[in-house]
């Protein structure tokens, strides 16, 4: 499969919400509370308005659950939300692997994205997360 790249997002987060020991591994909610992401067909930014209610399993693998908002440097709000997986190591969680879909304005300029299955690689930053995001050419 050969890929290009779509953007680059960085999102910033809050203090993250911890709940130990629940069946399933170590749930942890973190808000986002801003960030950026550019790349060549749409830039802009992370409406505070969404987190990711992440697992930690006892296996030592995170399953990543996010849903939030961006909002394009013209004013369009799309909403952007994936699934994945990462190994927790010593620097905090990597190999993050994800799979994000979009939902826009079916009568907008990004109305392309709601067809797209785009594929992210990131890393963990001091201050939130980093990815870039994929699609097929």
């Amino acid at each position: 499969m050969e890929l290009e790249p779509l953007f680059e997002i960085t999102a910033e987060v809050a203090p993250p919400i911890v709940i130990s020991d629940t069946p399933d591994g170590t749930r942890v909610i973190v808000h986002i509370t801003g960030g950026k992401f550019e790349g060549a067909r749409l830039k802009g930014t992370l409406l505070a308005s969404g987190g990711d209610w992440f697992l930690m399993r006892a296996d030592g693998v995170g399953v990543i659950d996010v849903r939030l908002a961006l909002q394009t440097d013209d004013g369009e709000n799309i909403y952007m939300t994936y699934t994945g997986r990462g190994r927790m190591g010593a620097t905090g969680l990597t190999g993050i692997s994800t799979a994000p879909t979009f939902a826009a304005s079916t009568k907008g300029k990004y109305a392309w994205l709601n067809s797209v299955q785009a594929f992210a690689e990131g890393e963990t930053t001091l201050t939130g997360v980093k990815y870039k995001l994929y699609v097929r050419k």
